[in-house]
């Protein structure tokens, strides 16, 4: 298979097998297991005038012109173009969505231009061969095939379970409407809780290809597959027949601040059950740094409001192997999920732990092992991840491949979803204690006491334990916002948030805040926390 590198930022590592190069791009938060993002507030930065001069070169030294994508700084792609079409360059066409032109330039002038001001990047447009052209899921390990036979959710597509009736909620980067998750009804847009949510081109949109590629692993199918085992070579997420509540929180480059997490959980709370909706599952593909107890953290407490408002809430446990989980994993309530590495082979007895995975302590620890390693996801061409990357982690056209918890949280979300569809009655803590009891270690190493999912038995071969309740002690969520950020902050230039305020500088009080999370009023139409956030 080769030798593979990784990069790691917000949790997320993009892989693409034979080769020595892997791209991370993330999440969480999203945050994405960690993300980071610019006050909501700030404006983009002074615009830059493009120079020229660069452009203006005498003909006869232009030499031959060739295709280049020229990214300019967010906000500034009008000044751009007008001034490549007053020098008289071609512009083909632009992609709004990462702020760039595609030109047609000198190599004289793409090197002049690479120097203006307003200018992020000059990249040749050449053809690439793109990774697995003729991309087989059946020989793939990690394909989204062979994980739902791992799981055993093929079997339960054929008893009747494909997630219908279930909306997941879907805290993160927002979702791009690509072939996989493009079928009417499929995707209900919440707020635009995110930085991007002022303009119409970037509202509600995946412009960084996380959230895209969770929702696919959580509920993708490609038109007229949903739930069919049969259909080996179409796309299907865990649960093809639920339905994803996107909540956008992170922009292009998966940036956020705890505050817009909270009040994105918050709304889900108070809303999930609004004009026909079913939010009976909250996916949190990520986590910060915290080491604040989860009894008093802020963002822990929003999560476990939820649990208490009878969603399950799925989230990833981090990808810093040692005993501290991520934020809000180490709250106990929730369910933690590890990433399981298969070695790339269909042979379960190589099966293990992911050597990334956080797995917590004897007093918390995570509670599933779901696939996280090299896994088929759905791409969003033109997303951040897809450009900054390019072909490094791609799968044909349509796929992208990536590690990380927060895979493995996404896939376990389906799982959920599977089981509420069939048996809606459960509780949060009956749907723990049957994903947790029903499933089997991994063949190698030590498991921490976690199993991987076995959706079939879960729906079908058990019931609730006597005991199911869970009875830790319940969080407060009076501590400190800063605390809850761990080292994760939004920086605009040299000025960074921090301390008790949310994005728009607005005093943050933990304790007034629990109490109206507590009552279901943390939202009054559109306005948290005082200010008009959607």
């Amino acid at each position: 298979m080769g030798t593979s590198r990784t990069s790691q930022a917000h949790g997320e590592t993009w892989i693409r097998r034979g080769t020595a190069l892997a791209s991370a791009a993330a999440v969480a938060a999203l945050i994405l297991a960690g993300a980071v993002a610019p006050a909501a507030s700030a404006s983009v930065p002074a615009a830059q005038s493009t120079d020229q001069a660069a452009l203006t070169v005498p003909a006869a030294g232009v030499g031959p012109l060739a295709r280049y994508v020229v990214r300019t700084h967010p906000g500034q792609l009008p000044e751009l173009v007008a001034a490549l079409h007053a020098a008289q360059v071609p512009v083909e066409g632009t992609l709004d969505i990462i702020d760039a032109a595609v030109v047609r330039l000198s190599a004289r002038q793409a090197a002049a231009l690479a120097g203006s001001r307003s200018v992020v990047q000059v990249t040749a447009d050449a053809p690439v061969q793109l990774a697995g052209s003729s991309y087989d899921p059946s020989s793939d390990a990690d394909s989204m095939l062979n994980i739902d036979r791992l799981l055993h959710a093929d079997q339960a597509w054929a008893a009747g379970a494909t997630g219908q009736g279930v909306d997941v909620a879907l805290v993160d980067s927002g979702v791009t409407p690509v072939l996989g998750m493009a079928d009417a009804g499929q995707v209900v847009n919440g707020p635009d809780l995110s930085f991007e949510s002022q303009s119409a081109s970037t509202r509600f949109l995946d412009t960084f290809g996380h959230g895209t590629f969770m929702a696919g692993l959580i509920a993708g199918h490609d038109p007229g597959a949903v739930g069919d085992p049969s259909a080996e070579t179409a796309y299907q997420g865990v649960a093809p027949g639920a339905r994803i509540v996107s909540v956008k929180v992170a922009d292009a480059q998966g940036r956020t601040d705890v505050s817009q997490v909270i009040a994105g959980i918050d709304w889900v709370v108070q809303h999930g059950h609004d004009n026909g909706l079913n939010i009976r599952v909250l996916n949190l593909s990520f986590g910060t740094d915290s080491l604040q107890p989860y009894q008093v953290d802020p963002l822990a407490y929003a999560a476990e409001v939820a649990w208490r408002a009878g969603i399950v809430v799925v989230v990833s446990s981090g990808n810093k192997p040692g005993n501290q989980l991520s934020d809000p994993a180490i709250d106990p309530f929730v369910i933690a999920v590890g990433a399981l590495d298969t070695h790339a082979t269909l042979r379960r007895g190589d099966d293990s732990v992911a050597s990334f995975t956080a797995t917590g302590s004897y007093q918390r620890s995570i509670d599933v092992i779901s696939p996280g390693v090299h896994v088929q996801g759905l791409r969003v061409p033109g997303s951040y991840i897809d450009q900054r990357f390019g072909s490094t982690g791609q799968l044909g056209d349509r796929f992208f491949r990536g590690s990380g918890t927060s895979q493995a949280a996404a896939i376990t979300s389906g799982v959920v979803a599977l089981m509420l569809s069939a048996r809606p009655n459960l509780t949060p803590d009956q749907v723990k204690q049957l994903l947790s009891s029903t499933g089997t270690a991994p063949a190698r190493g030590p498991s921490y006491g976690a199993e991987i999912p076995n959706a079939y038995r879960a729906i079908f071969g058990a019931r609730p334990g006597p005991a199911t309740q869970q009875f830790f002690a319940p969080s407060t969520g009076t501590g400190l916002l800063e605390l809850s950020r761990g080292s994760m902050h939004v920086t605009r230039r040299h000025s960074t948030l921090t301390g008790e305020k949310d994005i728009f500088g607005n005093p943050v009080d933990t304790t007034a805040l629990a109490q109206s999370e507590a009552s279901g009023a943390a939202w009054a139409g559109g306005v948290w926390n005082g200010a008009s956030w959607a």
